[in-house]
């Protein structure tokens, strides 16, 4: 355990995200590196490229963080910080369940860059409806996990990526097609930011529900959403203009509950590409359900929960929330050379926020 770190806690209730790109520079490049690290060789000199792309997108869409963005890419002075902004989570498994009369949300992130969990901290942010804690990184202006001690507690997980042909062989071409039309038509917010609008501005689970269910967004999204009191808990499966929402069956990772041939699961695990329909599915069913079949108790088990297929290659974040008390737990995962799952780099992270909204 010694050569495990601690995740970082940083105030940044004045100042947000602006202040925390500031006093995080040199993490924020070490995230950068690694991340590169990632690419072949041969791609690495087109980020500042893609940077310019994310940031032509940005500009035009409906996002109220775009001079927040700019200003972080000042201050770093990297390329990056637009593409980092102008994407958002590969592939995740959530589940919103009851525990000791609250509910509680627990997430794993998985994303196949390498850094995430070990630069990964906890930013103490604050709204007009009071104050929560993202789990975040530096120069990344959205929110994924976070938790609003008090009100409620949210976690994205990608949705399943449009199919305009089938098969394996056609799927780079439908993934690029997506890419295009997001680029050319979409103006709409970026999913993590509307999360993120939503933990500043909501009071309660019922107003963040409702924000999360009629704004429209700029890509498919899930969303899985807690709050305070007993049966406060729900998934919300979104396209870019409509909402399904179930208050049964709130385990999540990358499909829809009812599988659709015109949406395709995302699948991790060095399986991107190579796995079929089926497979894809499949995956994302095993996962799910293997969270929700969980009997241990949450917060008690030192995330004993994160095992396969859950944890899987690309996972980098478990997290543990309760609103209600005002618990969030937190710790970082990277892959180990020679090993096919990746082990903890930080310490087990604990926030004992306040149950009423500052």
């Amino acid at each position: 355990m010694s050569d495990l770190t601690p995740i970082p806690i940083i105030d940044v209730r004045t100042g947000g995200t602006l202040r925390h790109a500031r006093e995080g520079e040199a993490s924020a490049r070490g995230l950068r590196d690694a991340c590169l690290g990632w690419f072949p060789a041969a791609c690495r000199p087109i980020l500042p490229l893609l940077d310019h792309f994310a940031k032509r997108w940005l500009m035009r869409s409906r996002s109220p963080y775009v001079e927040e963005i700019g200003a972080i890419a000042t201050v770093l002075g990297i390329p990056g910080v637009w593409f980092l902004n102008g994407s958002y989570q590969w592939c995740c498994t959530a589940l919103a369940c009851e525990q000791g009369h609250a509910p509680w949300l627990v997430r794993t992130l998985d994303w196949p860059f390498p850094g995430l969990g070990r630069y990964v901290e906890i930013a103490h942010m604050r709204g007009p409806a009071g104050d929560f804690y993202n789990v975040t990184w530096p120069g990344y202006v959205g929110a994924l996990t976070a938790l609003a001690p008090g009100r409620f507690a949210a976690a994205i997980n990608q949705a399943p990526m449009k199919r305009r042909t089938h098969g394996r062989l056609f799927r780079l071409y439908d993934f690029a097609a997506n890419a295009l039309d997001t680029a050319m038509r979409v103006r709409e917010i970026p999913p993590d930011q509307l999360l993120r609008q939503a933990l500043e501005t909501c009071r309660d689970f019922a107003e963040a529900r409702h924000q999360l269910e009629i704004t429209p967004v700029a890509r498919p999204v899930i969303f899985t959403l807690v709050g305070c009191t007993p049966g406060e808990r729900c998934v919300i499966e979104r396209t870019e203009h409509g909402a399904q929402t179930r208050l049964n069956e709130t385990s999540a990772a990358n499909d829809w509950l009812n599988v659709s041939t015109e949406w395709e699961a995302r699948i991790g695990g060095g399986r991107i590409f190579a796995s079929t329909f089926e497979e894809a599915a499949q995956n994302s069913r095993d996962r799910r359900q293997a969270l929700a079949a969980w009997s241990g108790r949450f917060g008690d088990d030192g995330f004993a929960w994160v095992t396969p297929p859950v944890l899987n290659p690309f996972t980098r974040i478990a997290v543990e929330m309760c609103p209600a008390t005002g618990v969030l737990r937190a710790v970082g995962y990277e892959p180990i050379p020679g090993q096919e799952l990746p082990e903890p780099v930080t310490l087990p992270c604990e926030v004992q926020a306040a149950r009423v909204a500052a």
